[in-house]
């Protein structure tokens, strides 16, 4: 599986004077079991791009071709992609609308076609994966916490099966325990089920810790494109955009201009851990 964009552009409000261009020359691919986090200021294109991902807005210009296929080809079905790419909102109500969690899990498995029984089975399947049990399952989707309603609309497009799962923001909003939760949760099925992850986030400990390649997006562009690890090295740049490293990296920059002879590429608490225990060893040993 891969998605891959070419040259792809979006303005909003085209040939009018309100005219603004939100995608500006976009092109990148998305390989089959990647773990990719999304970041960028407010109204840097994020947004834009993963609506582009699943057909919900259609490119200005430029293509996007899902396993070699232009998603804009004659014949070609949204409705099939839109199964295979699944989008989870960063307001999960926008995806809740149904009397209660189980009937709204089953929601895209019946526009799927499939057999109730099937439907069912998928949803108490989904449901599990996210940590939801029976106790739940009549309950209004609108009576859940945040971190619950979270739950139900990634349970909501687990059930379609999806190849590509892409999350906008899944923890805003949540304490400590219930973002780590999500996101344990996020990784897990990444590990177990094969999926394809995309993370919004505005956590740069959060992508840090969590994804192996990060994309970021300024002003519409593609501005970086890798590792974590290489990406976070731009630390000064990403300021000039509104963004910044992982605290962490800051705090192994401050240590070595200090004298410390401590790795500076660190960007998880565990990396600075282990860097500074690091040079306490070593003092010590040259005390001895």
């Amino acid at each position: 599986m891969a998605i891959t964009l070419e040259h792809v552009e979006y303005k909003y409000n085209e040939g009018t004077p309100m005219e603004t261009e939100a995608l500006n020359d976009v092109s990148l691919e998305i390989r089959d079991g990647e773990f990719i986090g999304l970041i960028g200021h407010t109204g840097s294109g994020k947004s834009t791009l993963i609506q582009h991902l699943n057909g919900l807005m259609r490119a200005t210009s430029g293509d996007i071709r899902y396993n070699g296929e232009s998603i804009y080809g004659e014949g070609f079905s949204m409705k099939d992609l839109r199964s295979r790419v699944g989008l989870v909102f960063q307001y999960p109500e926008h995806q809740l609308f149904e009397i209660d969690v189980f009937t709204d899990v089953c929601f895209g498995p019946k526009n799927q076609g499939l057999s109730k029984e099937e439907i069912e089975r998928r949803a108490k399947e989904a449901l599990t994966l996210v940590g939801i049990d029976e106790s739940y399952y009549k309950k209004s989707p609108f009576e859940l916490s945040g971190g619950e309603k979270r739950r139900v609309a990634i349970a909501g497009v687990l059930a379609m099966k999806p190849e590509v799962l892409i999350l906008d923001e899944p923890t805003a909003g949540l304490d400590p325990r219930g973002r780590d939760e999500i996101l344990g949760q996020l990784v897990r099925l990444h590990d177990e089920q094969g999926l394809t992850v995309i993370l919004v986030s505005h956590s740069m400990e959060d992508v840090a810790k969590y994804v192996d390649r990060i994309m970021v997006m300024d002003h519409g562009c593609l501005v970086f494109d890798d590792t974590p690890r290489a990406v976070f090295a731009h630390y000064r740049e990403l300021e000039k955009i509104g963004l910044a490293a992982p605290q962490v990296t800051y705090i192994a920059h401050a240590l070595k201009e200090a004298g410390f002879p401590v790795r500076t590429d660190v960007i998880t608490v565990a990396e600075a851990e282990e860097a500074i225990l690091c040079t306490l060893a070593m003092d010590k040993e040259r005390e001895n």
